[in-house]
């Protein structure tokens, strides 16, 4: 298997992450509506954390998928080791299973992301150890040279090694016997964990971007790196906004918010000065751009949400609330997910030798569908996190404040199931070309005019990515 096919695996593993987490998802949505549906089967304790596991294996999935299939190209060599990717892809895919195999028997402890056996753990950290040597073995990299986006991956995969082991402290004695030192240590490593997937997924971006621009210069510049060394921090230091119940100063959350909001908001002007430099052909060839374009919007609109929930005054009534989930739906779904699907996008281009999707017509109106379900589904959630606010302060009967979060949970169900089918209706393509990359070249989707400078440009960017 070439790593390019490896690259592929992932990328059919993250997929079909993705598909099952929003099953889950939506069925435990259901259950907000319904509390008896499906509950002797299989209750919202299990569907919670299968919905949330499933995700967060999609988005590091796809993002190291799109790590492998990109960095041969950064150093114009072959991987290093199609073999070691393919044992770490074995690896994902064998992890994977068991954890699901253990959701449907009950065998999980309630805890986020990492409540798995220890032996689990240990076969995680050595994928990763693996895509590391794998990665430094290929591009080699001379970081006084480097641009921007090798920074972000390597990073992202050192921490990925760290925060995994981090996070299976609270299995032993010395940690879970203390409850501060067992809550501050898994929410640092948690919070940390989420930072690792964004340098990769960021990298990601960055890579795209400069290819659609066809230039790195961007990549090498001062607010890249300033980015950089804005999201290094946010990795390490972001955490503290979570741990509300461990006593520490207030100053610590109001660190970490602020963090993480100005990491928001450079990456923000880092794509919306990318797509003014874009030329009318770039943006009409590249659907990436559209992707990454709707994540500039999420960018802002989470950003907004995260300023009002960190103010003190405010977040000790939100915190707990639906607004939460809110939050990390924006930043899941709008910024995560699209850039994500951005970057598949770009390799369905590359792979296909013509427009992966132009912006006209049909997608274009995909797209609308997309933004305006996922606008409905965050501000139901916000919706149901003022009236649950409202109604505890007032020392409402939890019956009484379910009652009147009924509607709320109406329009959160039906939106997410119109989210549900957006994103299936933009994955599509993917799946289809990820799963049967043999019939690739008769799939097209875009019936528009390939110029001869659009035909030379995609060659030239062929030739960056052969395996030589």
């Amino acid at each position: 298997m070439t790593g390019k096919r490896v690259a592929f695996g992932f990328w059919v593993l993250s997929l079909s992450c993705l598909i099952l987490g929003l099953l889950f998802g939506m069925s435990g949505s259901l259950q907000y509506i319904w509390p008896g549906f499906l509950k002797e089967q299989f209750s919202f304790a299990h569907m919670r954390p299968l919905h949330v596991f499933l995700i967060t294996q999609w988005i590091s999935s796809a993002a190291t998928g799109s790590m492998y299939y990109f960095i041969p190209s950064v150093a114009k060599r072959k991987l290093f080791s199609p073999i070691l990717a393919q044992v770490h892809l074995l690896m994902q895919v064998s992890i994977i299973m068991v954890a699901i195999s253990y959701f449907f028997l009950g065998n999980f402890t309630g805890r986020e992301y990492m409540e798995f056996p220890l032996w689990m753990a240990g076969v995680m950290i050595l994928g990763w150890i693996l895509a590391l040597i794998n990665f430094i073995g290929t591009v080699r990299p001379n970081f006084n040279k480097a641009p921007v986006y090798v920074w972000s991956w390597t990073t992202g995969l050192v921490f990925f090694i760290i925060t995994i082991t981090e996070a299976t402290l609270w299995q032993f004695d010395h940690f879970n016997a203390n409850i501060i030192r067992d809550i501050t240590i898994q929410w640092k490593a948690l919070g940390s964990m989420v930072g690792a997937w964004n340098m990769l997924i960021y990298g990601s971006a960055m890579y795209v971007m400069c290819k659609i621009s066809k230039s790195d210069e961007m990549a090498r510049s001062k607010p890249a790196f300033f980015f950089y060394f804005l999201g290094l921090t946010n990795l390490m230091f972001n955490w503290g906004h979570h741990t509300y119940v461990v006593p520490a100063s207030p100053a610590i959350r109001i660190t970490a918010y602020a963090i993480s909001m100005t990491e928001l908001l450079i990456l923000f002007n880092m794509i919306w000065k990318w797509s003014k430099s874009l030329t009318k052909e770039d943006k009409e060839q590249h659907f990436s751009y559209r992707m990454l374009r709707s994540t500039d919007n999420w960018i802002l609109l989470n950003l907004t949400l995260a300023i009002l929930i960190s103010i003190p005054a405010l977040n000790q009534y939100t915190h707990g609330t639906h607004i939460t989930v809110a939050h990390a739906m924006g930043a899941t779904i709008g910024i995560n997910t699209t850039i994500l699907l951005a970057a598949g996008f770009y390799i369905l281009f590359l792979e296909k030798k013509l427009p992966a999707l132009n912006t006209t017509g049909w997608n274009q109106f995909v797209m609308g569908f997309f933004n305006v379900s996922l606008l409905v589904f965050w501000i139901s959630l916000i919706g149901s996190g003022i009236a649950k606010a409202a109604s505890q302060s007032a020392n409402k009967p939890f019956a009484e404040i379910m009652i009147k979060l009924k509607p709320w949970f109406h329009v959160f169900s039906f939106s997410g199931f119109l989210l549900t089918v957006a994103i299936v209706i933009l994955a599509a393509p993917l799946i289809r070309f990820f799963v049967k990359p043999q019939i690739r070249r008769q799939f097209v989707i875009s019936d528009q005019p390939v110029s001869s400078t659009y035909v030379i440009n995609v060659k030239k960017q062929e030739q960056e990515h052969a395996e030589v």
